[in-house]
């Protein structure tokens, strides 16, 4: 099977693409300001043009759409726009569209190819005027504002104190006062169980030595 396809493939190029008409009804209108974005296209130029149009108070609606590829960039270009106008109403529409691919063949005694393909599809419709809250995709303005509001954030998460050693503690080889029996403090170097041992070999060696020389 793989070898068929291949085999198929390589007798064939890609032509034409054509869209196939979408009868989904939209909640805007005929009088938005629609901007298409594709893959290649360049942010700047299309947040300029968008800006410029958005401005004229006759616009009242805009609305972005992209697929395939062109998703995370159309996301982008409404949420900048979001951020340069303030209380705008947001709905968004996720869908398939589908394509038609037409497939020439290279070799003769081949048929035309048709392919149809479903890519995934977004429009974001961002208007100056109230929209239906009940539609689905509706978000309000201020929603994201609201979300990540440093305020907000603050109270929801209450970051508890930091919990450090205990005045008392002391660690190995630190040096602790001792009064002394005439008043005054001496220090003297606490250490574990081996220099406790240490210390009395020693001792016990010393006065070993002091009864041989008795």
């Amino acid at each position: 099977m793989a070898s068929c396809f291949l085999f198929t493939v390589e007798n064939y190029e890609k032509g034409e693409v054509v869209a196939v008409p979408d009868d989904t009804p939209t909640p805007w209108g005929d009088d938005v300001l629609e901007m298409k974005v594709q893959h290649g296209s360049k942010v700047r130029n299309l947040m300029g043009f968008a800006v410029r149009k958005f401005k004229d108070e006759t616009v009242r609606q805009i609305v972005w759409s992209g697929s395939d590829k062109a998703i995370s960039k159309t996301v982008t270009c409404a949420e900048i726009l979001k951020r340069k106008f303030k209380n705008i109403h947001q709905i968004t529409k996720i869908r398939y569209k589908i394509v038609e691919e037409i497939w020439e063949p290279k070799m003769e005694g081949l048929d035309r190819l048709k392919v149809k393909r479903q890519i995934p599809a977004i429009s974001i419709l961002l208007s100056k005027d109230a929209l239906d809250k009940d539609e689905q995709g509706y978000q309000a303005p201020g929603t994201y504002d609201s979300l990540w509001n440093p305020a907000s954030q603050q109270t929801r998460s209450k970051p508890g104190k930091k919990r450090g050693p205990p005045s008392n503690a002391r660690g190995v080889g630190q040096k602790s006062k001792s009064p002394k029996p005439d008043g005054t403090p001496s220090s003297k170097k606490q250490g574990g169980r081996g220099q406790g041992r240490g210390g009395d070999r020693q001792q016990g060696k010393v006065q070993d030595r002091g009864q041989q020389k008795d």
